[in-house]
């Protein structure tokens, strides 16, 4: 069932759905669909989701308060494919935790990197006209580059007709995100359609891109999701050493709390006039990204803020199941203009089909 919208003037980002007509229905399915961060998007602007799956209790759980019951949580693996629905456009994100830059890499070499041939397979199967498939950066280069090659043959190969496959690497601050989020989209065109997708010119640059001072006005009124966590006091110690925009590399080496060969995310703070850096789903020992005025970890309400999800979609879970379901999710107002410019690009197939 999907939740009320609660009685309150809340932000929310995705919801222009201006020019969105019925009758012309496009009709979705969704893979390794997570929390409905790229769900979220299509729905708002008029996309009919028929079916949606994950492995995951809690996100599944987030998708149905949120989107609808349609969504499975089952593995990908066991379903039977043949129950799943028909559909004009396949949407997912398969795992990307093999491809990114920031774990040790298996990529396509892994059981989880190979979660993509399980989308490969639906959409041999149920032959849309066009799929779209996100994950990370790391895509590009995994298997010294060999992985984004084999991906894009096997999409490019399957069904009757094979599919005209590109990919697009895409910094979602361009559309409108308050965060530095680069991500690869995977576009496939159904080519005996015989049309090409041209992705949406971006709507931002970096001199007007959102910030976080912006995405974050009046937060601390949103009740849901916006619990705060207790930190350590030598927490608080540290991050009072670091300025806005900063990370553990700002403490002086003379300081008691002085930390060192770490990555780039730990102890980073945002900073308030510009975009927050990639907000990642997991991880200890100061990943929890933090606030460019208070000395603490971000609520969940914030993160989401920083991803474009409206105030009114509740998160079901713990703080760091939350936390993992926000970080794992396509930023639902990023992929906001993609959404409608795939509508009318599919609404012209289909009327020339008819």
């Amino acid at each position: 069932m999907k939740a009320k919208e609660p009685q309150l003037r809340l932000y929310s980002p995705v919801l222009d759905t201006q020019n969105v007509h019925e009758e012309s229905q496009i009709d979705v399915i969704s893979l390794f669909s997570g929390c409905g961060g790229m769900d979220l998007a299509f729905h708002q602007n008029g996309f009919n989701i028929k079916w949606a799956n994950d492995i995951d209790p809690k996100a599944c759980s987030t998708y149905a308060k949120n989107i609808g019951d349609h969504i499975i949580c089952d593995d990908i693996t066991k379903l039977d494919y043949s129950l799943i629905p028909e559909a004009d456009l396949i949407l997912g994100g398969f795992p990307c935790q093999d491809f990114s830059m920031i774990w040790k890499r298996g990529g396509i070499e892994t059981d989880r990197g190979n979660l993509y041939l399980n989308f490969v397979d639906v959409v041999h199967q149920k032959n849309p006209l066009m799929f779209v498939a996100e994950n990370v950066k790391g895509l590009l280069t995994a298997n010294k580059g060999k992985a984004i090659k084999q991906i894009i043959h096997d999409f490019s190969q399957t069904g009757e007709c094979g599919y005209q496959t590109e990919a697009h690497l895409v910094n979602f601050a361009d559309y409108g995100v308050a965060q530095l989020r680069e991500r690869v989209l995977i576009i496939g065109v159904r080519k005996d359609i015989g049309k090409y997708f041209d992705i949406p010119a971006p709507t931002r640059d970096p001199d007007n891109y959102l910030t976080a001072k912006e995405a974050l006005l009046n937060v601390r009124e949103v009740p849901f999701n916006n619990e705060h966590q207790n930190i350590k006091q030598k927490t608080v110690e540290k991050l009072k050493l670091i300025p806005p925009g900063g990370n553990y590399s700002d403490i002086p080496k003379s300081s008691p709390h002085y930390v060192k060969g770490m990555i780039s995310h730990v102890y980073r703070r945002l900073h308030p006039d510009k975009p927050a850096k990639t907000i990642i789903a997991a991880g200890g020992g100061g990943t929890w990204g933090y606030h460019f005025e208070e000395p603490r970890p971000l609520t969940n309400r914030e993160r989401a803020r920083l991803f474009g999800y409206p105030d009114y979609f509740i998160f079901d879970g713990t703080i760091t199941e939350v936390r993992r379901q926000i970080g794992n999710s396509v930023p639902p107002s990023g992929i906001t203009p993609f959404a409608k410019h795939i509508k009318l690009f599919l609404q012209q197939i289909k009327s020339n089909v008819h």
